[in-house]
């Protein structure tokens, strides 16, 4: 079975590289099946470097080195990305919730539902506490929420009420000129978060730029960096 018939410069390649890969089989023992109809293209993976998404790959790597620094006993994560409660979890117990329950079955984890405006713990009940990229989006709809123009601040009371006196809140949001990108996501500028989290302490604020592809992650970054940014991503490690 013939999947393209009139292959540009990249599926050339590809029949190309198949052509000489199958050389290759004939010439020792063959030990998989072979065949065109099993063909999975993939056309784009040839780069001189790795890409990746800068967010989602720094801010994790930003909180668990936070988290093992202080080493709780437990830790709860609301929505955060799945990769980063799940490598979490192999070191410090985890309980991960969210609107949309994962079905992850691992140990040191639990999972449950959780919704951001009215979450089930008691005042002060948390000693160790992430949200994050997940704020910008309570209240946009786009994964089946009610649609709340204040569902973010709704979800930021939250955060504050359940957060424990000396617990520790790992908070991630876009960061630039304020603007809603409707229905993706909310951008923030510093000072609004600063103002929204007002009566915790702010332990570190580190920034990926929109140029981290090249520089990296900035530790301990300023406001003026957060404010310069069209779509960065502010971590702000805050303490009760």
């Amino acid at each position: 079975m013939k999947i393209f018939k009139k292959p540009d410069n990249s599926k050339k390649e590809f029949y190309k590289d198949f052509v000489v890969f199958k050389e290759q089989v004939i010439k020792t023992k063959e030990r998989f099946l072979l065949s065109e109809s099993d063909f999975f293209p993939c056309l784009s993976d040839k780069q001189e470097v790795t890409l990746f998404d800068t967010h989602y790959i720094y801010h994790p790597a930003w909180a668990a080195r936070i988290i093992k620094g202080y080493e709780p006993k437990e830790h709860i994560d609301i929505s955060s990305t799945l990769h980063f409660c799940t490598i979490l979890s192999a070191f410090t117990p985890v309980k991960f919730y969210d609107f949309r329950p994962a079905n992850l079955i691992l140990p040191g984890l639990t999972t449950g539902h959780a919704d951001l405006s009215q979450l089930a713990f008691a005042d002060n009940s948390v000693l160790s506490l992430s949200c994050m990229h997940t704020v910008e989006h309570i209240g946009l709809g786009r994964y089946g929420d009610p649609l709340d123009y204040d569902g973010d601040m709704k979800a930021i009371n939250e955060l504050k009420r359940v957060l424990a006196v000396d617990g520790n809140l790992l908070f991630v949001v876009p960061v630039g000129k304020p603007k809603i990108m409707f229905n993706a996501h909310r951008i923030y500028s510093f000072d609004m978060i600063m103002e929204y989290f007002s009566g915790l302490e702010l332990k570190e604020f580190s920034l990926i730029p929109d140029d981290a592809m090249q520089k990296g992650m900035i530790i301990n970054a300023g406001r003026e960096h957060a404010n310069m940014q069209k779509y960065g991503c502010g971590c702000f490690w805050f303490r009760k």
